[in-house]
């Protein structure tokens, strides 16, 4: 049996409200009702169940989009959500904490690229601990002006990591001021540790962690909390080819320099290990690879994670092929930094939808009578093709005069999509000319070498 209702909508000056004044809808008298959502006998929820599921689902929480993609159960640690954008909060604020009351108030410095700059600025702005930062001057704009903003002290000098470093302990004896380096500490090595403390409680049965290494400080806490708590996962290191010095200290047993060329994980740009990292890390890391990619763009359009180019090294590795043996297996991805620039982020997206074929790049000569233009671009749109830029010359061009060549940027969905326009363009034009699909080492995705087994 149904009972009629009448619903009177407001504002009856709407137009759809005119049209709509009398609504009715219908509802069963015999309702059924939800068993759980009693009002005669309601559930208090209590304290033990909110643990009890913590604890239930805990291990489901962290997965990972990429999966699917890698072939891997990948996990993701988000520590570029940290308040400054990257782990380096977890060193800095330890090491502080750990300085004596007369050091506190005169103050410490350090070289830095930039996130160890932000956190050591941060936590020192809380803890009233005066903070002088000298940063090389390729860091990034917006790391120097965040650092400013926190009140340190920032001195820009240097070409690169090296310099900025000699040029802190040359300031730091001048003043005396408390030199924390930025991976090597012993206060900072332990305070990154907590990462690795933190995977393995809330990540069980761990296969593989595949740490970024720059200085090494990240990859010496992690190993040591993870193969401690749990000796036969595997830790791998990524870092970047353009940049190897933990490679290189591995093959010549200690640490030593390595010239630094330009990366685009700029973050991991350290011309030589730490010695406490690399006595760390060493006889516990399983394995390293050498490769960055485009994984900016995967953890962007699958997880909605902005990482920088350091923070995204380990899933580069995967994404690159050179970690097939974890097919399988559970695997955690520090997401270790977030702080990238904005400029380089538009960069790194359009070169990223370039290697996947989906940005793509063509010269076509078509008529220069009224219309020729015009019926290209409905030829694209009948394919549903998005132009981005289009541009065309008639001065250079070496066919008739009564031609003209274009030029065009335009988006597809995918490698198919592509391979359909370029059959079009090939079946309604003669001359077509495509720009290549650039391969991952273009892109500021360093080549990879082989691994390093220890």
């Amino acid at each position: 049996m149904y009972t009629l209702y009448h619903l009177k909508v407001r504002g009856q000056e709407n137009t759809w409200a005119k049209t709509n004044y009398n609504c009715i809808f219908q509802v069963t008298q015999d309702e059924i009702s939800d068993p759980m959502c009693s009002s005669t006998c309601p559930t208090q929820v209590h304290f033990e169940d909110i643990t009890s599921a913590a604890f239930k689902i805990k291990s489901g929480v962290l997965k990972s989009h990429l999966s699917k993609l890698t072939g891997m159960e990948v996990f993701l640690k988000k520590d570029f959500l940290q308040y400054t954008g990257s782990f380096k909060e977890r060193g800095a604020c330890y090491a502080l904490l750990m300085l004596s009351e007369q050091q506190k108030r005169k103050g410490v410095i350090s070289a830095s690229l930039g996130n160890h700059a932000l956190a050591l600025s941060y936590h020192g702005h809380k803890l009233n601990i005066p903070v002088t930062v000298v940063m090389p001057i390729v860091a990034p704009i917006m790391k120097i002006q965040m650092c400013q903003q926190h009140g340190a002290n920032v001195v820009v000098q240097g070409k690169d990591m090296g310099e900025a470093k000699r040029i802190a302990l040359q300031l730091s004896k001048e003043k005396n001021l408390v030199y924390i380096n930025g991976y090597d500490h012993p206060h900072i090595i332990a305070g990154q540790g907590t990462l690795g403390l933190e995977i393995a409680e809330q990540v069980s049965d761990v296969d593989a962690v595949v740490v970024p290494v720059g200085g090494g400080g990240l990859i010496a806490g992690v190993a040591l909390a993870i193969k401690t708590l749990y000796p036969k996962t595997t830790v791998i290191g990524v870092e970047s080819e353009r940049c190897a010095s933990f490679s290189r200290a591995l093959k010549a047993g200690k640490p030593v320099y390595t010239p630094i060329e330009s990366t685009l994980a700029d973050g991991l740009a350290v011309p030589m290990v730490g010695y406490n990292a690399f006595a760390t890390a060493a006889p516990l890391i399983d394995k390293m690879e050498e490769w960055i990619a485009i994984a900016i763009l995967r953890l962007v359009e699958l997880e909605k994670c902005v990482v920088e180019g350091a923070g995204a090294a380990g899933l580069a590795a995967i994404l690159a092929g050179h970690l097939d043996e974890l097919k399988g297996k559970k695997v955690v991805l520090p997401l270790c930094g977030g702080n990238i620039d904005t400029t380089v982020l538009g960069r790194c997206l359009d070169r990223g939808l370039a290697c996947d074929g989906r940005l793509l790049k063509f010269s076509v000569t078509v008529s220069d009578r009224p219309g020729g233009i015009a019926e290209l671009c409905r030829h694209m749109a009948a394919i549903g093709i998005s132009i981005k830029d289009i541009m065309h010359e008639r001065a250079w061009i070496q066919s008739d005069i009564f031609s003209v060549e274009v030029k065009v940027v335009c988006e597809t969905r995918d490698i198919e999509h592509a391979n359909m326009l370029k059959d079009m363009l090939h079946k309604n034009y003669k001359d077509v000319a495509f720009g290549e699909i650039p391969s991952p080492t273009l892109l500021g995705a360093e080549n990879v070498q082989l691994p390093h087994h220890m």
